[in-house]
């Protein structure tokens, strides 16, 4: 779209979904914590993607979530990976990620949940494993794949808001942090469980950062390693980019907030991530933009939410990659180690002491 273009916002035509496969291949599941039932089955059986089975080491726990969904509890992880033609796909915790590819076919194909590993170190094994494999191996980093941000996305590419100067997220959440159990204890958790996502989408819109100052901490009132996170990406003098995330906003729902504010030098688009808000049931998405040339904000039409949509999105890019019918593998293991690398600066910049004040002469 070129300057003085007389052409007139339309939201209606942004593109918010990815296309479906022309064969879905069967999914082969990994994990039965509560974001398979809540997120990944949902959205495969939205998208028509055949679900052979699921496997968990805790085998009650599978065969409860197996018969929910009608679908088969594999009694071991080498019966699951011997499913032929099947897509993996890994809701396990991020330390187990590792020893799970290891058992997979040579060249198969592998949806694994993000992050990729608990630290960068597991993150090279990880990228050491795919690589050896050959595996065709993508990051579950689904936020990417949300209708309102495929739709964000496509207004930034058509022009709408001109050159993206400013990006503001803004969480203050009162999280259920009690629905994963695997947290408890681990030393490293709001960057790398949550924020990560929204680390991962900004590299996206804006590229990878020259550095990142960050402060990630718990809270008094509980036990988990970090609920709350401040944080500035450095893209030098040009861009502004800040994170400030607060899980602990227990004080009810009037002043809590889940949001992005975008900026750019001739329009502005404000982003609602619902699902967050009353998590897992959450709230509509919201997407507006305020165009260029325009002289008011914009509400956008969604055709659907984060959850369950963003998981269609991603296992169909994966499954047409693999086909053939995508160019591009979107976040896959290649590009992941750029969003780990980037967790791993912010907690470095977390342990790091700030700049010190000088003393009163």
């Amino acid at each position: 779209m070129g300057k003085g273009s007389p052409v007139t916002f339309d939201p209606t035509i942004l593109n918010q979904s990815w296309p479906l496969p022309a064969n879905p291949r069967p999914i082969v599941t990994f994990g039965a914590g509560s974001i398979v039932g809540d997120a990944h089955y949902p959205a495969y059986r939205k998208g028509g993607f055949p679900i052979a089975g699921l496997f968990d080491p805790d085998q009650a726990k599978a065969q409860k979530l197996a018969d929910d969904w009608g679908v088969k509890a594999f009694s071991s992880i080498a019966e699951a990976a011997a499913v032929e033609n099947a897509v993996f796909d890994l809701a396990t915790p991020p330390g187990r990620h590792a020893e799970v590819l290891k058992v997979l076919p040579d060249g198969a194909t592998v949806l694994i949940q993000k992050p990729m590993g608990n630290t960068l170190t597991e993150a090279r094994e990880i990228l050491g494993v795919c690589r050896e494999k050959k595996l065709i191996a993508a990051i579950n980093f689904q936020l990417r794949f949300a209708p309102m941000m495929l739709a964000l996305k496509d207004a930034i590419h058509q022009g709408w808001l001109g050159e993206v100067v400013d990006f503001d997220a803004w969480l203050a959440l009162d999280t259920p942090w009690q629905l994963w159990p695997f947290l408890n204890g681990l030393p490293r958790v709001e960057i790398a469980m949550h924020s990560i996502h929204y680390l991962d989408l900004i590299r996206q819109v804006l590229g990878d950062p020259q550095g990142v100052h960050a402060k990630t901490m718990g809270h008094p009132n509980h036990k988990v390693a970090q609920t709350r996170t401040s944080a500035i990406l450095d893209y030098g003098e040009r861009v502004r980019c800040a994170l400030s995330i607060n899980h602990d906003h227990k004080f009810g729902r009037k002043y809590q907030a889940c949001e992005f504010r975008i900026c750019g030098t001739s329009g502005a688009a404000y982003v609602k991530l619902g699902v967050n808000l009353d998590y897992p049931r959450g709230e509509p998405d919201v997407l507006e933009i305020y165009p260029r040339g325009g002289d008011g904000w914009v509400t956008v039409p969604l055709e659907g939410a984060w959850f369950p949509d963003a998981f269609v999105g991603r296992m169909a890019n994966l499954q047409r990659f693999a086909a053939g019918e995508d160019k591009e593998l979107v976040s896959s293991v290649e590009d992941a180690w750029s969003t780990m690398a980037l967790v791993e600066s912010a907690y470095r910049s977390s342990a790091a002491p700030a700049t010190p004040l000088d003393p009163r002469p």
